[in-house]
């Protein structure tokens, strides 16, 4: 299929400092759109998370693959966001992609463990950091985005919802929560939006190859393999670019209405518009996870990638 063509379009990828926020925000910049990137990390100082990434770092990306301005905002404060959605009107008048994307708390999770086990404070900041950051930004920014039909709201998310049906209970009652709340807030938005002709799609990446993750195993983007023999089953996972790629040929397709209060995943979009991560491969890691890891079988991603 061809590229997407997102040229004369406005989005802001709030949460863009790293991970599939900066991969979204360069590949919808590189489509064509103007983007808003936000996030707390600056070269100022660092947020919470306490990783190297910048938002400007981000906003240097954009502008190598595209057009669109980098800010640091605090997605937990009010009027920053309301003055962030006023500085978006008043230049283009217009917002026709919203990605809520903020989350980070994953650095309070404490996986493995029980609700009476789990650190309070930490699991009420990961109700805050996930939840909260969705809601806010959605308040301040759909006045602007429903004056025009087709706009797009994307909720990402962690699992699809026939996976998230269960309780993941390796993950942990907070976690769980968190994302079981997005995808609820995709169900009210697409229903809040059908009279706007705009639409709200919940969107989650495979097993990411993010910074933190790649970290987490002590490799990087050119060596990840080497991850493989102690994980055998990361040989599915995905870069971010793949997911960033999902979103913009889902912000460019006429009808992504058809999607309005589902969960997709970056595999799913990829059959559907035809694109691929950067190796090529399409891997479709939420079915191999039911089918493969989950059954306790052999790594194996023959037909899954």
């Amino acid at each position: 299929m061809s590229a997407p063509d997102l040229t004369g379009k406005v989005a802001l990828v709030a949460g863009a400092t790293r991970g599939a926020g900066r991969a979204i925000a360069v590949e919808l910049a590189r489509a064509g759109a103007f983007v808003y990137a936000t996030g707390r990390s600056s070269r100022a100082g660092r947020s919470e998370i306490d990783r190297p990434e910048t938002i400007e770092g981000t906003g240097e990306l954009v502008a190598e693959a595209g057009d669109g301005v980098a800010l640091r905002v605090d997605h937990l404060e009010p009027d920053q966001v309301k003055t962030l959605v006023e500085r978006i009107d008043a230049e283009h008048g217009r917002l026709d992609v919203l990605v809520n994307d903020i989350f980070g708390g994953d650095r309070y999770a404490q996986f493995g463990t029980t609700l009476w086990e789990h650190d309070l404070d930490g699991g009420l900041r990961m109700l805050r950091m996930g939840i909260d950051t969705h809601a806010i930004t959605s308040h301040f920014a759909l006045p602007v985005l429903i004056r025009r039909p087709g706009g797009l709201v994307v909720e990402m998310t962690d699992g699809t919802a026939e996976y998230n049906v269960r309780y993941r209970h390796e993950t942990g009652f907070w976690y769980d929560l968190v994302k079981a709340a997005v995808q609820r807030m995709t169900t009210a938005q697409a229903y809040e939006f059908a009279p706007h002709g705009c639409a709200a799609v919940a969107l989650t990446p495979g097993w990411l190859r993010s910074e933190n993750m790649l970290d987490a195993f002590g490799v990087t983007e050119e060596t990840w393999r080497d991850a493989l023999e102690e994980v055998p089953h990361f040989a599915i996972s995905e870069t971010p670019t793949f997911v960033g790629r999902a979103v913009a040929n889902l912000a460019a397709d006429p009808d992504a209405a058809e999607f309005s209060g589902q969960v997709v995943s970056s595999g799913q979009l990829a059959r559907r518009y035809g694109f691929t991560d950067v190796d090529g491969s399409r891997p479709d890691c939420w079915r191999y996870l039911t089918e493969v890891t989950d059954k306790g079988l052999p790594a194996n991603t023959d037909g899954y990638r």
